[in-house]
């Protein structure tokens, strides 16, 4: 099975760059993050003729997630279940034939220091929460998405630059370490255990262009699920030519 994850920034407009791809690497699982479009407005019937299931949670604008299979979804579930004063769409989860998936669009938070970034460090705790109440030890979990965050400076081009800095401040790194505790391996540096290879790259300083990115989309999995795991890779011919996200989408394949 191959899993995909690929913050698109905004479905609609990335339609023409998501369905190509799709119909060249045929992935079983793509997980994507902001797809910036309510429920009613997704665009599901071009994904269901080449095969897939959908499962959305979105709102107008910003945010969103959603769960693509050929394997069909069982046991969806929208948000967390403290979402009820939290109207942001940011995780959605489901069963995919003996994987359990949670594909998360972590807050970016802003800036250290800021309200926005003492919120993310909180959803964090309450995405741990979740995790342990959610997953029994023994199972094959795969937890994916856009992260927000880098785990160490072997994701990041400058590190100097970036120190203390949102996306790579030693808060949220400590953050994603208490979730990984819970069990899980970051299974891209399982096969990658170099820097220099990165899933995001700024617009607006031609980041791609000059190999300035950051590691921010990532694979956790249980030890169920690394055992089965393969391989890790980025796609990086997504992030290319006419209109691409900012994000390039990363394939997991699983045994």
């Amino acid at each position: 099975m191959q899993i995909a994850t690929w913050n698109v920034n905004s479905v609609r407009a990335r339609l023409p760059r998501i369905l190509p791809w799709l119909e060249e690497h045929g992935v079983d699982v793509l997980c994507l993050q902001e797809t910036k479009v309510i429920d009613e407005l997704f665009p599901a019937e071009p994904f269901e003729d080449l095969g897939y299931q959908i499962a959305r949670h979105g709102q107008k604008t910003y945010n969103g997630v959603a769960i693509l299979s050929r394997h069909g979804l069982e046991d969806v579930a929208l948000g967390m279940p403290d979402d009820a004063e939290d109207e942001e769409a940011r995780v959605i989860a489901a069963t995919v034939d003996d994987v359990m998936l949670l594909n998360l669009y972590v807050v970016n938070g802003r800036e250290v220091g800021c309200d926005k970034y003492a919120y993310k460090l909180a959803w964090l705790e309450r995405v741990r929460t979740y995790m342990a109440e959610r997953f029994p030890a023994g199972e094959k979990v795969v937890v994916t998405g856009d992260f927000n965050i880098t785990f160490d400076d072997r994701d990041v081009h400058d590190p100097d630059a970036w120190r203390d800095r949102i996306l790579c401040s030693e808060p949220e790194r400590a953050a994603l370490a208490r979730i990984m505790d819970l069990g899980y391996t970051d299974a891209f540096r399982r096969f990658h255990e170099e820097g220099g290879l990165y899933t995001w790259w700024d617009f607006r300083t031609r980041g791609y262009q000059r190999g300035d990115g950051l590691r921010i989309d990532h694979f956790l999995l249980s030890a169920a699920a690394m055992e089965a795991c393969s391989g890790v890779e980025v796609e990086l011919t997504a992030r290319e030519g006419a209109k691409p996200s900012d994000h390039a989408p990363v394939i997991l394949t699983l045994s």
